[in-house]
C-alpha cells in the first residue's frame, strides 16, 4: 500500500526530545521553544513568532487579538479547513465566504471588496497548497478599508509571495504543525507570528492565559497578575524540541518534496497536455513548498471512480475539504457573498496524490502509471 501521508521524520528528533526531557522547565517557553521562536522570525522577518498548541490555535489567538467581537464580520474562501472559520465564529463572528479562483483554489481577491460591510473587521487569505493568495491586493484593500488581515498559511511554511515568507505579509499570519504538515513538532502545534507592532505585547498576554507574566519575568512589571482574555496557548518543550531538530533540516525536508512534485509534474504533463487530467498553476510571483500534489479531473463521477482503481492499486489518494458554507455549521454561522461560480464545481475535481518526505521515485512511478492506465484504458 502506497500512503497518502507519512510524517516527516529525520531521526535526530529524539536527541532532542531526550535533551528537553533532562532540562528542568518542560512545560513550554523554555530553551527549545525560544530557539524555534528566534529560527522563525529570523526566517520570516517577522516583529514576532510565538509558539502555539495548534494552528488553530494560533488563528483563535488571533481573533481575541484583534479584539473580535459578537455582529463583527470575517472574509475568507468557503474552500478551507473549518479551523478558519471555527476560530473566528467561536468570538461571536459572522463569517462571510467569497468564492475562489479556478487557477490557484484560493480566495478571489476581486471578489472580497464587493463582500465588506460596516461590520466587517478582518480579511482572512488562505494560502491552499502553500501557494500564496495575492496578497499586494488583499493588503490594498485591507489598508482603504481599514480592515486587519490574518494569514492562514497552515500549508505555508517555506512557501513566498515576491520574496517574502508566507505568514509576514498580513499583520497577523499563522503556520501548522501537524503531522499531515511538511513539518510537525510530534503531531500537533503551530505558530502565530505578529507582523504588526500593535499587538505585539497583547500576543504575550492572551498566550499566556491572559497574564502578564512573560513581562514580569523580564522586570518589566511589578506585579504577575491577570490583565484580559487569554487561553493556554504555550506547546511543551518536548512539542518543540521535536520541531527544533526538523527546522535545523528545512531546506532538506524542502528539497525532497519539491523533488517529488517536480517528478508528478514532468511526468503528468502529458496526460494535461491531452486534456484528461489539469495539473496545479503557480503564479509567477509565488514559490511554493510542494505541501501537496493535486489533480483536477472532470468532474465528481470520474474523481469517484477514480478514487477506487487508486484503492484497487493499494494507492490511497484523497480529496479536501466539502466546501464550508454547503454544511450544517457553514449555513448557521456564515453567509456565502455573491456567486459560488468555482468553489463547489472545482471542490468536486480534485485529487491529492501521495505527498511526503521520503516518497520514493518506484512508489511516485506506480501512481503516475496508475494514472496512465485509468485515463488511456
Amino acid at each position: 500500500m502506497i500512503g497518502f501521508n507519512k510524517p516527516p521524520y529525520l531521526g535526530t528528533e529524539e536527541k532532542y526530545v531526550l535533551e528537553a526531557m533532562k532540562q528542568n522547565k518542560i512545560s513550554g517557553d523554555g530553551n527549545f521553544s525560544q530557539k524555534c521562536q528566534k529560527w522563525f522570525k529570523e526566517k520570516t522577518e517577522s516583529k514576532i513568532a510565538l509558539l502555539t498548541t495548534s494552528c488553530t490555535h494560533a488563528l483563535e489567538m488571533s481573533a481575541l487579538l484583534i479584539g473580535l467581537k459578537e455582529g463583527d464580520e470575517v472574509i475568507m474562501p468557503s474552500y478551507t479547513f473549518v479551523s478558519t472559520a471555527n476560530a473566528f465564529a467561536l468570538r461571536g463572528a459572522r463569517i462571510v465566504f467569497v468564492d475562489i479562483r479556478p487557477d490557484t483554489m484560493n480566495i478571489d481577491e476581486r471578489k472580497i471588496e464587493q463582500a465588506i460591510t460596516s461590520n466587517t473587521k478582518a480579511i482572512v487569505p488562505v494560502h491552499y497548497a502553500g501557494v500564496a493568495c495575492e496578497m499586494d491586493t488583499i493588503m490594498d484593500i485591507a489598508k482603504k478599508h481599514n480592515l486587519v488581515v490574518i494569514e492562514d498559511a497552515a500549508q505555508g511554511m517555506m512557501s513566498t509571495y515576491k520574496g517574502r515568507a508566507l505568514g509576514s505579509i498580513g499583520h497577523i499570519g499563522t503556520y501548522s504543525f501537524h503531522e499531515t504538515k511538511n513539518y510537525t513538532s510530534g503531531g500537533e502545534g503551530g505558530v502565530i507570528f505578529v507582523n504588526d507592532t500593535k499587538y505585539l505585547d497583547h500576543a504575550e498576554i492572551i498566550r499566556e492565559k491572559g497574564t502578564n507574566r512573560n513581562q514580569f519575568f523580564r522586570g518589566e512589571v511589578d506585579k504577575y497578575t491577570w490583565v484580559e482574555l487569554g487561553s493556554s496557548y504555550l506547546p511543551s518543550e518536548l512539542q518543540a524540541a521535536y520541531l527544533y531538530a526538523q527546522l535545523l533540516n528545512a531546506d532538506t525536508i524542502n528539497d525532497d518534496r519539491l523533488a517529488s512534485w517536480n517528478y508528478y509534474m514532468e511526468h503528468l504533463t502529458p496526460l494535461q497536455e491531452e486534456g484528461f487530467l489539469e495539473l496545479p498553476f503557480i503564479p509567477d510571483e509565488c514559490v511554493h513548498n510542494a505541501h501537496m500534489f493535486y489533480i483536477k479531473t472532470k468532474d465528481l463521477k470520474e474523481r469517484t471512480k477514480l478514487l477506487y482503481y487508486f484503492k484497487e492499486n493499494d494507492i490511497l489518494a484523497v480529496f479536501h475539504y466539502v466546501p464550508l458554507h454547503s454544511s450544517e455549521a457553514g449555513l448557521k454561522f456564515g453567509t456565502f457573498m455573491g456567486k459560488d461560480e468555482f468553489t463547489t464545481k472545482e471542490s468536486e475535481c480534485i485529487l491529492r496524490l501521495p505527498m511526503y518526505y521520503g516518497l520514493t521515485d518506484q512508489k511516485k512511478r506506480k501512481v503516475i502509471e496508475t494514472l496512465n492506465a485509468f485515463f488511456r484504458r
